[in-house]
């Protein structure tokens, strides 16, 4: 990981596409870890700029069961999410996903963030974040991830700078794409959608319709699998 600080706009280093209609797909940013260790050290967060600050304290207010409609728009129409148990790929179902969180969890409590790497078209932050499930289930479990937000070029020098690809990481591994697993985290998030009555939802819709591609597949979540060992 660089210990020199990019500039808070970011550095001029890219990685995606830079026309706005490709489809989010393209837009996923691959890596392992030598290990699985990715509890923040906020003192060390690289600073960002007020645009992408804000960015990244929607996100946060996202992680902690705090949806609003203003806060999902963060997102583009084609956009991808992509973790442990969900694989959304347009904003109507990333929106059925961050409303729902309130449905499942009594809290969600972040506890810390630092910002490993600030480009032009990507910041990823390592995350601490508590979940406290509703009863019957007497649990919390805290959780440290990786999280990379793969930046859309048609707004990302604007004030409200939207993502295209989210990806959360918690472990080692990236995501294969294949397999029961991943079938499943698709599934749900294919379904979950359908079965939400918040109004708040109503204003995604349209999102329906949003530019796909196939999902990429990758045959493992290892190196050898389009995801070089980086060291966030």
């Amino acid at each position: 990981m660089s210990t020199s600080a990019p500039p808070p706009e970011g550095s001029s280093t890219t990685h995606f596409p830079t026309a706005p209609n490709t489809p989010g797909e393209q837009y996923e940013a691959r890596q392992t870890k030598d290990s699985e260790d990715y509890k923040p050290d906020p003192s060390k967060s690289f600073p960002l700029s007020p645009a992408r600050q804000a960015l990244v304290d929607d996100i946060i207010a996202l992680y902690s069961c705090e949806p609003t409609v203003e806060r999902v728009k963060r997102y583009t129409p084609d956009c991808v999410y992509d973790d442990q148990f969900v694989y959304a790929n347009d904003r109507y179902k990333m929106a059925g996903q961050w409303f729902a969180l309130p449905k499942l969890f009594k809290d969600s409590t972040n506890h810390g963030y630092q910002i490993v790497t600030n480009d032009r078209d990507l910041i990823q932050f390592r995350n601490e974040q508590s979940w406290t499930f509703l009863p019957p289930i007497p649990k919390t479990a805290k959780i440290n991830a990786l999280v990379s937000l793969s930046l859309d070029p048609a707004t990302v020098d604007s004030e409200f700078i939207q993502v295209k690809y989210h990806k959360d990481q918690a472990n080692d591994k990236d995501y294969s794409h294949e397999g029961l697993g991943f079938h499943f985290k698709k599934w749900q998030a294919d379904k979950v959608v359908k079965y939400m009555d918040s109004p708040e939802i109503k204003p995604f819709e349209a999102d329906k319709g949003a530019a796909k591609e196939s999902v990429r597949k990758y045959g493992t979540g290892a190196a050898e699998g389009q995801a070089p060992v980086k060291d966030l």
